[in-house]
């Protein structure tokens, strides 16, 4: 592999499970590609750990391509690292400079809870997904193609960028209030905008707010911190869309959240 080769300091946070006291450990680690991954160069670290006899550090990943939004690690105080646009596993060591010392977190807020050292719990997301997230179809024989149904081209391409969201928490991680409404609000417009997710709009919004509620979320803190950190790029737009619906699903008598 080619390219420079750094010698670094990382200081990973530990911590043995939930409920636990956590703390941070350093570790020298000699010899890292300036053409690795950030995620490659946790695996070296882990291979050292294994050959001195020590527990290596958990930590999330799976796809590995930017896609599914498992790697979620905070790295010298930014929600996926100092690039931008990108993921965690996206990250390259070309970022970082020989000598550096690198500090490495697990994302930070009530409603991720520390599952061991730099996993978290981000079942939370799919609860509030379930409280609504979805657009239901009649599977009886009779399903209408979704194409169709005719959707004006701006419509659609909102609606796409909405879908863009991979649920990685970074919105929260960076939020100083672990607000979740970026992510809520990507997943409400992701349907709002089109004809087939209108019918169970007003239901949706409101159960989907209450969930984010009941999970320990904060409220947005307007800094746009969540914005700037997406991998993604979810607009701020979105938030206020979401705002729109649930206040017209307020005012109205017909549907309450269940």
């Amino acid at each position: 592999m080619a390219g420079k080769l750094l010698n670094l300091t990382l200081k990973v946070w530990r911590q043995a499970g939930s409920g636990q006291q956590g703390k941070f450990e350093e570790y020298k680690l000699e010899g890292v590609s300036t053409e690795s991954s950030f995620l490659e160069m946790l695996d070296m670290l882990n291979e050292q750990l294994v050959e001195q006899d020590k527990e290596p550090v958990s930590f999330d990943h799976d796809c590995r391509e930017g896609i599914c939004g498992m790697c979620s690690l905070f790295i010298n105080g930014r929600a996926h690292g100092p690039d931008r646009g990108i993921t965690t596993c996206q990250l390259h060591m070309r970022m970082f400079n020989d000598g550096d010392t690198i500090v490495i977190e697990p994302w930070r807020s009530a409603g991720f809870p520390v599952i061991k050292d730099l996993i978290v719990d981000r079942t939370a997301f799919d609860r509030i997904q379930h409280a609504g997230g979805f657009v239901s179809v009649n599977t009886s024989g009779n399903t209408i193609d979704a194409n169709a149904i005719p959707v004006e081209k701006e419509k659609a391409d909102k609606a796409f960028a909405a879908a863009a969201c991979i649920g990685c928490g970074a919105c929260v991680a960076t939020c100083k209030n672990g607000s979740a409404m970026l992510f809520v609000s990507a997943k409400v417009s992701q349907y709002a905008l089109l004809p087939q997710g209108r019918v169970e709009a007003t239901r949706r919004v409101l159960n989907m707010v209450r969930k984010m509620d009941e999970e320990g979320f904060g409220n947005c803190t307007n800094t746009g911190a969540c914005e700037v950190e997406c991998p993604k790029g979810i607009s701020l737009e979105n938030i206020a869309r979401m705002n729109r619906e649930f206040l017209f699903a307020s005012l109205s008598n017909d549907i309450k959240a269940e």
